[in-house]
């Protein structure tokens, strides 16, 4: 179905595609982000990349050939790719504009890198007008360098810093899981190991840790790493959970931040904003620290900070090569509508009441709920989520179950922002769900982590009406604005983006209430039979 279109002679549109892990395809036109689809929603496999099929099926959206098609570097290369996409580096003479003919029709190549697609994207999505210097830290599996971006948009790199700091951070959980022999580029270890690190206080190293922390910095790098070369550590195939690798992992995670940290109080002294991207962006543990340490005017991380935004930083580095605009108009929900492809059989319908939604919450129920367009990243911010009551710790271990989750994962709250600071004492937003806050009442074990800290999504009306009418609903019913929210998807695979998936799932998970936009489904079991 064609869903795109416009006189291509009034306007400019780019598309770009992220053709590695966390794979997209992204459409922008005259500096606002119209679509940001993700190769992974629609329950396909956990950080898929954009392959042909992906970006075919995209391209059938458009009825006219973009102004410009772009890609950026990646290991794996693109259909499109030539030796001019390299993924290292940030200097401009390392883009390349082609005037090439596809289909008859005439459009541009823009090639970039993969580093500049990680800068762009941060600095192109932040609030600060174009022109206003600022700090970018890139820390991802590979890069981990500071640089600076002045008032003309020129990049000067700072560093690099620590190479590879997520690989190396995420080493971490392979080498202590004996389920593996070979450590590899697991993307899903970092969130483990973060909510690893909340089990211990302790931020200074013993010298044995010293000793063997330093070992990792110099020796572990990708594509793999042989487990034995650590096989004389008390930390080899000890287990995830044991208490002194729970330790070693709050160190670790605070000797890379302090790495960074004393690199930043020596060298970027100017109190510009900081912007964050890579995946080590996710880490909201680091994240709460930036905003704490005081160097920085701002900070900054947006909702893509991983691979998924690489495609949104490639479209706006063309279209700052191109038009001379490296900003971006954008919202959260800007990924892909959902398909009602039926499935609903088994449930019967009614209009959406938010009154009665928060009784089944407050009741125990838990809630499917999705609405609008998905919202783009890896975090479920509202538009593709399971909802519950935050009350229970029981049911942040249902809620782990039915995503065959381990039980140490926390669970998120999200909160509308007026009730933020009562809550978790946060006076501004959070509307990524990207920092971390200390929890201020009694009563919220499901959304408490134990070190009393909480991973919070803030919703303003604005932002996104009908989760906040319910928060507010379900505070009328309980007194608190407070509920569970976790992607609505399952093991390994990205949201659940289709009707008939989504009500194939609650059956399959004992989810009886699943709301898609105006509507409400509750689930019919088949009548007992009765003695005669």
């Amino acid at each position: 179905m064609k869903t795109l279109t416009h006189d291509p002679h009034l306007d400019a549109t780019i598309i770009a595609a992220n053709s590695g892990h966390d794979g997209a395809f992204v459409v922008v036109r005259d500096g606002q982000l119209l679509l940001s689809a993700e190769a992974e929603h629609g329950s396909k496999p956990r950080h898929m990349p954009a392959n042909g099929y992906f970006i075919l099926d995209n391209l059938r959206k458009l009825d006219y050939m973009p102004a410009v098609i772009a890609t950026s570097g990646w290991m794996d290369g693109f259909p499109f790719q030539s030796a001019a996409a390299p993924y290292h580096g940030s200097d401009p003479s390392l883009t390349k504009m082609t005037p090439t003919v596809i289909c008859g029709s005439m459009t541009q190549l823009f090639e970039s890198t993969h580093e500049r697609s990680h800068i762009f994207c941060t600095y192109g999505m932040s609030p600060y007008p174009q022109g206003k210097p600022c700090y970018v830290l890139v820390w991802e599996g590979d890069i981990g360098s500071f640089y600076e971006v002045d008032d003309k948009v020129c990049i000067r790199e700072h560093g690099p810093v620590i190479r590879f700091p997520g690989y190396k951070y995420s080493f971490l959980f392979d080498l202590a899981n004996p389920s593996v022999n070979v450590a590899t580029w697991n993307h899903d270890n970092a969130g483990k190991l973060m909510a690893l690190a909340g089990f211990s206080k302790r931020v200074d190293a013993t010298k044995t840790e010293e000793q063997f922390i330093d070992r990792v910095l110099r020796d572990v790098a990708p594509p793999y790493t042989d487990k034995q070369q650590f096989a004389d550590t008390p930390y080899m195939n000890c287990d995830v959970t044991n208490p002194a690798f729970m330790e070693l992992v709050a160190v670790f995670s605070q000797t890379i931040f302090n790495k960074f940290l004393s690199y930043a109080q020596r060298h970027l002294r100017r109190g510009y904003p900081l912007l964050i991207a890579g995946g080590c962006g996710l880490n909201c543990e680091w994240n709460s620290k930036w905003r704490a340490c005081g160097l920085f005017e701002d900070v900054f991380v947006p909702p893509v900070a991983n691979d998924s935004g690489s495609a949104i930083g490639t479209a706006v580095d063309a279209q700052f090569a191109m038009y001379g605009n490296a900003k971006l108009s954008w919202n959260v929900y800007s990924g892909e509508p959902f398909l009602d492809n039926g499935g609903s059989e088994s449930f019967t319908k009614t209009s959406l009441d938010y009154d009665v939604v928060a009784e089944l919450l407050t009741n125990g129920q838990i809630v499917a709920w999705v609405h609008g367009r998905s919202e783009i990243g890896p975090r479920a911010l509202g538009n593709r989520s399971l909802l519950a009551a935050p009350f229970s710790r029981r049911t942040k271990e249902r809620l782990n179950t039915i995503k065959k989750r381990e039980w140490y994962r926390p669970i998120a709250p999200v909160c509308t922002e007026e009730d933020a600071e009562q809550f978790f004492g946060m006076t501004g937003s959070s509307p990524y769900m990207l920092y971390f806050s200390s929890v201020q009442v009694e009563g919220l074990s499901a959304v408490t982590h134990i070190d009393g800290s909480a991973r919070v999504q803030t919703v303003t009306r604005q932002q996104n009406d009908p989760l906040w009418s319910l928060l507010r609903a379900f505070k009328r019913k309980t007194g608190v604005s407070v509920l569970c929210n976790t992607s609505l998807n399952r093991k390994g695979m990205g949201f659940i983006n289709q009707s008939a998936d989504l009500f194939l799932f609650a059956k399959e998970v004992g989810v009886d209430t699943v709301v898609i936009g105006p509507q409400m489904y509750t689930r019919q079991y088949p009548a007992s039979p009765h003695c005669s």
